[in-house]
């Protein structure tokens, strides 16, 4: 991020998958109730953390839940729910063959991966997957490219490389924190706050 620019970031809202605790990865699962209403609600949150929301930049994952997300808060903004970016680096990253799994089948099924992935959340790779760290290297570029205050619409994977590229959070510490669904998380000057 250059020149002073502030990243508002929106997790997507809640969807079947993680209502169940399933590792969605890069399966598009809609929205559910919940998640459509998160998507309203957070609206508001972000006219309070930007009061200047109309001239930000919009920039979405191209997935179905966060494009969902994406069009229902701007349309509660009074905003064109069209008008918005799609990033493909933005995606979320690949549990591969662990994907529609509950962490406790990944146990049953795989206890080895399970126990070297607790031991390094960041940079072990799931079979046929994607770790925290090859994503970090993906979002690399678009980090670098955010010139004026975004609003970005992604996932809780991408959160977390944020958190340790942009707010300097350890490779320990990023992966594990919670990322919250209808709220915002702020990203400026190197530091990072929730609304």
């Amino acid at each position: 991020m250059r020149g002073g620019a502030t990243l508002y970031f929106v997790r997507h809202g809640e969807t079947d998958w993680n209502a169940e605790g399933r590792m969605q990865g890069q399966q598009d699962i809609p929205l559910n109730d919940v998640g459509r209403l998160q998507a309203r609600d957070v609206a508001e949150k972000l006219r309070e953390a930007a009061p200047h929301v109309e001239t930000l930049d919009f920039v979405c994952s191209p997935m179905l839940r966060t494009r969902q997300t994406m069009e229902i808060m701007r349309a509660a903004l009074g905003l064109d729910p069209q008008a918005y970016r799609i990033d493909d680096r933005l995606r979320e990253l690949t549990f591969g063959s662990w994907e529609g799994l509950t962490w406790k089948e990944v146990r049953a099924r795989d206890p080895e991966g399970a126990a070297r992935r607790k031991a390094d959340k960041w940079g072990y790779v799931p079979p046929s997957g994607e770790s925290y760290a090859m994503l970090a290297e993906r979002i690399e570029g678009f980090l670098a490219s955010v010139e004026r205050d975004m609003v970005v619409v992604a996932h809780g994977g991408v959160a977390r490389a944020f958190l340790r590229m942009a707010a300097g959070l350890s490779r320990q510490e990023a992966p594990v924190i919670d990322i919250w669904q209808g709220r915002v998380l702020v990203f400026r000057d190197g530091r990072h706050s929730w609304v």
